[in-house]
């Protein structure tokens, strides 16, 4: 019989974060299911984040969202590029002042811009535990703005950063090796969950697909992000041209919203833009589809990929991120080698043709789907946040990797 772990003591976890709920990207919605798993887990959760739309800066308590028992909101200012997000503002001496007040056993600090440096500092002059996340390639995100020399400079900075840290948690185990590659050590891989209950191949309206102008046999060809370049678009367009050309009544469903939308209804006004959708309205427009296109190359994660399977759809990826980590070529999705954008297209044109394969597909990712439950990260979340040691000790230690699967 296997041995009870003892109880896990609740601790006090503060989270330091540019972005979070409400707000809708990858990053906000794996920091929603972690504050909530680690509330229902005893825990007490502090968060730090800044100021969004029409809010007052300041501290406030917990409004029963299960999200945190307290929050400092500070001062917010537009991320360069993505206008529609913030970066935080603070002086360490604000957070040492709410740190010595109510003492956290442990930091984690998601996002690496000003606030999660000021965060590090006053972390390290306190001798709390701090750990730190890589959750955005943003030095592979510069070539697509621009900027591609910076892509060195930002490397470097993203290895002062995170090497200030106890340990920093990646997504997969591309990514440790990635991480690895810039100078970045200890590294802990913390995957993602996804919820079942929410995306479910069930929710799938006849209505909406009515809407969207399709018959029952029709391919709804769904994509899920932010509309920006780096999400590499240009290929999720091209491939659904190839489809179209073999399947006329097809039709292209973009759900999200960002910068190139304007570019694209204007070249394709045919394509449905649904725009942001959230909770309930987000899962029946996933069940709705019917294939699903992942064409980043950029992204650490995707959640998406792991929605996409809990709602049954026929998923095509490149072999990197959450693919790599949960697509079974052939049997629960398609997914291609990184740099053959001729096989992506090929894979989705194979999927929309053999109606035995998608079906087969679907099932299987929506059975796979189950077993990722967030119940499970949260496990691994503590094992590897509230594990470390203080960073008044934490310059002794012999730094290696470490991942927990």
């Amino acid at each position: 019989m296997k041995p009870q772990l003892p109880e896990r003591r609740p601790q006090h976890i503060t989270i330091v974060s540019e972005t979070f709920p409400p707000e809708i990207n990858g990053v906000a919605n794996t920091l929603k299911h972690l504050c909530q798993g680690l509330i229902q887990r005893g825990h007490t959760v502090t968060v730090v984040r800044p100021k969004q739309a029409h809010e007052q800066k300041g501290l406030v308590e917990s409004t029963g969202n299960g999200l945190f028992s307290r929050e400092l909101v500070v001062t917010g200012l537009p991320l360069p590029g993505y206008s529609d997000l913030q970066f935080g503002i603070a002086r360490p001496a604000t957070l040492k002042k709410l740190w010595l007040a109510q003492r956290p056993d442990a930091i984690y600090v998601a996002t690496q811009g000003p606030l999660g440096i000021a965060a590090v500092s006053a972390a390290r002059t306190l001798g709390v535990p701090v750990s730190s996340g890589f959750h955005t390639n943003f030095h592979s995100y510069s070539r697509y703005y621009g900027a591609g020399r910076l892509e060195g400079f930002l490397c470097a900075y993203g290895r002062w950063f995170h090497n200030r840290t106890a340990i920093t948690l990646v997504p997969t185990r591309k990514m440790q090796q990635v991480t690895h590659s810039m100078g970045i050590t200890p590294t802990g891989v913390w995957s993602r969950g996804v919820d079942c209950h929410r995306f479910a191949p069930h929710k799938r309206d006849p209505e909406l697909r009515k809407r969207w102008g399709l018959a029952d046999n029709d391919r709804a060809v769904l994509y899920v992000g932010r509309l920006a370049s780096e999400k590499n678009l240009r290929m999720a367009v091209a491939c659904f041209e190839r489809i179209r050309g073999m399947h006329p009544n097809a039709r292209f469903v973009l759900v999200g919203d960002g910068p190139m939308r304007r570019q694209l209804a204007e070249r394709h006004p045919d394509y449905l833009f649904c725009g942001t959708q959230r909770g309930e309205d987000l899962a029946r427009h996933y069940a709705s589809g019917d294939l699903f296109l992942f064409p980043s190359k950029t992204d650490t994660f995707g959640n998406v990929v792991l929605e996409a399977m809990a709602s049954g759809l026929g998923l095509v990826a490149f072999d990197d991120a959450a693919a790599a980590e949960h697509i079974r070529h052939g049997e629960n999705g398609l997914k291609v080698h990184l740099e053959d954008d001729d096989a992506f297209i090929n894979q989705a044109l194979r999927l929309a043709d053999q109606s035995t394969l998608l079906s087969r597909v679907r099932a299987q990712a929506r059975l796979d789907a189950l077993d990722l439950s967030w119940s499970s990260q949260i496990e691994q979340f503590e094992q590897l946040v509230l594990n470390q040691p203080s960073q008044a000790r934490y310059h002794g230690i012999n730094k290696q990797s470490i991942s927990l699967l």
